[in-house]
């Protein structure tokens, strides 16, 4: 395309136009790192381009981090994100290895969170969401596999991670037989719907897929969410509940799908019949708890 934008204009890339590419850094919800303060790279199509766009971007931005090429400022941004997905792909798999061998995961990251080198805090989940985590790194892949390379650390956590829906599913499913109660007819409200907590963003949200399947088992399924009053999703739409109490009370089973910080979690785990925490939301209230399932 820039070969023909310049055939066409007559123009010199990095003389006459200046082109560079420079990714996105964002984190929503977070207070700490802004667009002002986070680092930003910038690589352009010449060395010209770079340093016009870097000089450019200072003017407003604390750090600017010029690299070699616009190529390397894309690969630099698929790198973070496959790092992400990769290492939530690693605790989502601990933590189905921890249940089958009746370990808390939970205590276990804690424990190794305690290290002050050489490890990294990632937690599990009911799978992955964002507009950037779930959906780059197969971008990558597809363009690896054009190449004639298999990217396996890619196609393998976006295995696991795209199960974890049905992993987290299956948990309520256990946690109602052990009560009893089939999945079908049971009244379970899905605590959060978006993507990670305290943010209105539904983009490629696991609770999508946990109530999809929750519905598909025949559960009458609700969903509180204080951010999102409303979902319109892939042909089918649902509006949060108003009364969130009322439906703890309500239901047979409680989803804490995203853990939002200004849930009522002590009220919420006293008024529930029966809880499945996915997220750990509960923390130590929900540990040993008779009533209390975790991921």
């Amino acid at each position: 395309m820039l070969s023909k934008l310049v055939e066409v204009s007559g123009l010199e890339v990095g003389k006459d136009f200046f082109l560079a590419f420079s990714p996105e850094r964002v984190d929503p919800g977070r207070k700490d790192w802004t667009t002002f303060n986070t680092p930003k790279v910038v690589g352009g199509i010449t060395p010209a381009c770079c340093h016009v766009a870097a000089t450019w971007y200072a003017q407003g931005l604390k750090t600017v981090v010029e690299v070699s090429s616009a190529e390397v400022a894309e690969m630099t941004k698929l790198l973070e994100n496959t790092f992400r997905m990769i290492n939530i792909g690693l605790v989502n798999e601990l933590a189905i290895m921890c249940d089958r061998l009746g370990v808390d995961v939970w205590e276990v990251i804690e424990a190794a969170a305690s290290k002050p080198f050489g490890f990294m805090k990632f937690t599990p989940g009911p799978g992955l969401g964002g507009h950037c985590i779930p959906i780059d790194p197969l971008y990558l892949s597809w363009k690896l596999r054009s190449l004639n390379y298999n990217a396996r650390f890619i196609e393998l956590a976006s295995e696991i991670n795209t199960n974890m829906p049905r992993f987290a599913v299956g948990k309520v499913q256990d946690a109602l037989n052990m009560q009893g109660k089939p999945v079908k007819g049971s009244r379970i409200l899905v605590m959060g719907v978006a993507y990670k907590p305290d943010i209105d963003d539904l983009r490629e949200s696991p609770a999508l897929d946990v109530i999809r399947l929750l519905q598909a088992k025949g559960a009458e399924v609700t969903y509180h969410d204080p951010y999102i009053p409303h979902i319109d999703h892939d042909g089918w739409s649902m509006d949060s509940i108003t009364d969130l109490m009322g439906a703890v009370h309500a239901s047979d089973c409680v989803a804490i799908v995203t853990n939002h910080r200004l849930y009522d979690y002590p009220a919420i785990l006293e008024a529930a019949q029966l809880i499945v925490d996915m997220r750990n939301g509960l923390g130590v209230l929900g540990k040993n708890n008779p009533k209390v399932v975790r991921l």
